[in-house]
C-alpha cells in the first residue's frame, strides 16, 4: 500500500533549472475516504484572467516542487490553494507560491483537495480536513526520500485554503471520526504526523460567526448542517490552544471578500495562548492577490516580510 500511495503520475523537468515536479496520489484507489461508491464526476480546469479554476476534484493529490540542488534547507510546506470552497486558484495561491518557496531553498508541495460535494462524498465538512491531514503525513512520512527535516514541516493557506490551514493547525490532534487510524486503515493520518510546525495564512477565513465569509461556511457545512457547535468548531480562532504551531498573518484592511477581522480574531487567540505569531495588515489589496501585489503600494512588502520570518527561524536561506 504504501508502494501504492507513493506512485508517481507525473514528472516533469522544468526549464533549465533542475526543478523536479511530481504528483503523488494521497489515497489509494478505491479507497478514498467519505467517496461515495460508484459515483463519477469529471474535473474541470479553467484559465481565465490569468487564474487557473480547479473543480469538481474527486482524486486529491500533493504536487511536489523541489528547489535547486545545493539550496535546500531541509524545510517544506504544504499549499493550500484558496477559492472558497467551491474551486481552487491552483495557479497564483498555489504553483507560483511554491516556485517563491523553491528560491527561499523550501521544498513545496500544492494540495489538490476534494471540494465539499454531497453528491461524492458523506460528511462533506470533513473531506478538506481528512485530506490535508493525509497531505502532511504523506510528507512527513517520505522526508528522507525529499531531503525534508521532518521539524520543519509547514503548511499555508489562502482564502477558504487559509481556513483549511487554521484547521489543520487547531484540529490535528483531533481529526474527523471517520479519519481516525485504526487497524483497518492503517493507512489515513496520526495527529503526530499531521501537526504543522509553522503556519502561514494569507486573508484566511477563520470564523464562521459574525465575520463569517457566508460562501465558505456555507459551502463547507452545507445549508442544512450549521448547527451552533459545528459552527463554534469551525470557528479556529475559538480552537487556537498552546499546542497550535507559530503562525504568520496577512490581511487587507479594504478585504471586502474576507472582512480583515478573520486575521484579527486569530492572532488574539495565539496571544492568549503564547502561541507565536506575526500579523501584516495593509490598508489596500483587496483579496486574492497572492504575490500579484505590486498595484497595492506598501503590500508589496508581504513577501520580504514573511521570508524574514521564516528566516529567523531556520527555515528560508
Amino acid at each position: 500500500m504504501r508502494a501504492f500511495l507513493l506512485t508517481v503520475v507525473m514528472t516533469t523537468v522544468l526549464g533549465s533549472v533542475a526543478h523536479s515536479q511530481e504528483v503523488l496520489k494521497l489515497w489509494p484507489d478505491g479507497a478514498i475516504p467519505n467517496a461515495l461508491p460508484n459515483v463519477s464526476i469529471t474535473e474541470k480546469a479553467e484559465t481565465t484572467d490569468g487564474i487557473l479554476r480547479i473543480s469538481n476534484v474527486s482524486v486529491p493529490t500533493l504536487t511536489a516542487y523541489l528547489p535547486p540542488k545545493g539550496k535546500a534547507t531541509g524545510a517544506a510546506v504544504m499549499v493550500c490553494p484558496g477559492g472558497g470552497y467551491s474551486i481552487l486558484a491552483a495557479s497564483h495561491e498555489g504553483e507560483d507560491i511554491a516556485r517563491w518557496f523553491n528560491q527561499m531553498g523550501i521544498t513545496a508541495f500544492v494540495l489538490k483537495y476534494r471540494l465539499p460535494d454531497p453528491k461524492i462524498m458523506t460528511n462533506q465538512h470533513e473531506v478538506p480536513l481528512m485530506d490535508a491531514l493525509q497531505g502532511l503525513t504523506l510528507i512527513r512520512q517520505q522526508a528522507g526520500r525529499y531531503g525534508i527535516d521532518p521539524a520543519k514541516i509547514g503548511i499555508m493557506g489562502f482564502s477558504a485554503g487559509g481556513h483549511l490551514a487554521a484547521t489543520v493547525s487547531t484540529h490535528y490532534q483531533r481529526p474527523p471520526a471517520s479519519a481516525r487510524p485504526d487497524a483497518a486503515r492503517p493507512d489515513v493520518a496520526r495527529p503526530d504526523a499531521a501537526r504543522p510546525n509553522f503556519a502561514i495564512l494569507l486573508y484566511p477565513v477563520i470564523t464562521f460567526g459574525e465575520k463569517a465569509h457566508t460562501g465558505s461556511r456555507d459551502k463547507l457545512l452545507g445549508t442544512l448542517n450549521k448547527s451552533p457547535e459545528l459552527i463554534a468548531d469551525f470557528s479556529n480562532e475559538l480552537q487556537v490552544s498552546a499546542q497550535t504551531p507559530p503562525t504568520f498573518l496577512v490581511h487587507s484592511e479594504d478585504d471586502k471578500g474576507v472582512p480583515v477581522e478573520n486575521s484579527i480574531l486569530y492572532y488574539l487567540a495565539c496571544l492568549k495562548h503564547n502561541v507565536p505569531a506575526e500579523m501584516h495588515l495593509y490598508p489596500k489589496g483587496g483579496h486574492g492577490y497572492g504575490l500579484r501585489t505590486q498595484k497595492f503600494g506598501s503590500l508589496n512588502s508581504w513577501p520580504s516580510a514573511c521570508q524574514a520570518w521564516l528566516t529567523a527561524m531556520g527555515l528560508a536561506n
